[in-house]
């Protein structure tokens, strides 16, 4: 029984924390993927405001859904989900039509991550053809073609949006894990220095190192209410170091809790809300605290029901869970000063 109340962390560290130990079959091979989507199609979409999806849940009824009001965007893009567990594993890059897969997707990052949004812009959150978990492991040729290929998806996405649903609205770009590997380029292809970044509100640029000079003209967010900026963050137990640590240099990391970049330490009381596995059962006040610690951020272990089960060291699957109310606060904050700046 106890096991059944792990929260998300526990249930899905399995696929993130640890190395893969899968590979696809075979090389890449553009004649051995999966058919381009066609995103004139709602299917093509986890997340429309037209449809009902995942996006649009509320884990409390203290919060709210402004989908349909709502001036500014919100363009997410959804971490890995593909690995072996799924139909057609043995390829480098997804399919988008695998019902299975799809529903895992939309039940796991869009419900847990996307909808933390909702409450500040219209949620579009493209499928894609994403490259395989085992990519992230390997430095081969097939795994930068796997990327590419789903950075091919994820612009011809952005593009459709922007053709057939933006009409010169502002724009939240959220992402997570390989979602942020992919917004990073989208950010600097289609915003820095172009006529569309007055239209950025911010970036949330989740799960991956993203170097504070990474754009030319798009600088880090530096306060709460700041906007065209990007924020960043990947989350660690206080006194852990990961391997990489050392190799990474000029990482951005804001802190979740007060918005700033400094080492200021944010204490659990600061915590609005953690939401766990049990979306619907509402969110749990000052799980844990925040701290920038060079470039990472530190956490102290959060405490829940079951968490004392919890031994790992990586908490980058709830980069966005641990701190859920807070975010969602920030992102209507930084909506509210950019309409007020554009009336």
């Amino acid at each position: 029984m106890m096991l059944k109340r792990y929260s998300l962390l526990c249930l899905l560290f399995a696929l993130f924390a640890c190395k893969a130990t899968y590979r696809p079959q075979g090389a890449f091979s553009e004649d051995n993927t999966p058919p381009p989507p066609d995103y004139g199609l709602a299917s093509n979409w986890a997340a429309l405001p037209s449809k009902a999806d995942p996006a649009d849940r509320l884990p409390d009824k203290s919060l709210q859904n402004r989908q349909a009001d709502a001036r500014p965007d919100v363009f997410f893009l959804h971490p890995t989900t593909y690995t072996q567990s799924f139909k057609g594993a043995d390829k480098w890059n997804a399919p988008i039509d695998d019902p299975k897969l799809n529903e895992a997707t939309d039940e796991s990052t869009i419900l847990h991550q996307a909808s933390i949004f909702n409450g500040a812009g219209r949620v579009f959150a493209p499928r894609y053809r994403q490259a395989h978990i085992y990519a992230y492991f390997t430095k081969s040729q097939d795994a930068k073609e796997a990327f590419q290929l789903a950075y091919q998806d994820v612009k011809a996405a952005f593009t459709y949006y922007l053709e057939h649903y933006n009409e010169g609205r502002p724009i939240i770009l959220a992402a997570h894990s390989q979602g942020t590997t992919h917004a990073g380029p989208i950010l600097r292809e289609f915003f820095d220095g172009t006529e569309l970044q007055d239209q950025l509100i911010a970036a949330y640029l989740v799960g991956m190192p993203v170097r504070k000079d990474y754009f030319k003209n798009i600088p880090p967010c530096e306060s709460p209410e700041q906007f065209n900026c990007f924020c960043s963050w990947r989350s660690w137990e206080r006194g852990y170091y990961p391997p990489t640590h050392d190799q990474e240099e000029n990482i951005l990391v804001t802190n979740p809790l007060i918005w700033t970049t400094d080492t200021t330490y944010a204490p659990k009381a600061l915590n609005k809300g953690t939401v766990l596995r049990k979306f619907n059962r509402g969110f749990k006040k000052g799980i844990t605290d925040a701290q920038v610690h060079q470039n990472i951020l530190w956490i102290n272990k959060p405490k829940f029901f079951g968490s004392i089960f919890i031994k790992f060291k990586n908490y980058h699957v709830a980069d966005y869970n641990l701190f859920y109310v807070n975010i969602r606060e920030n992102a209507e904050a930084r909506a509210k000063a950019w309409l007020d700046k554009h009336p």
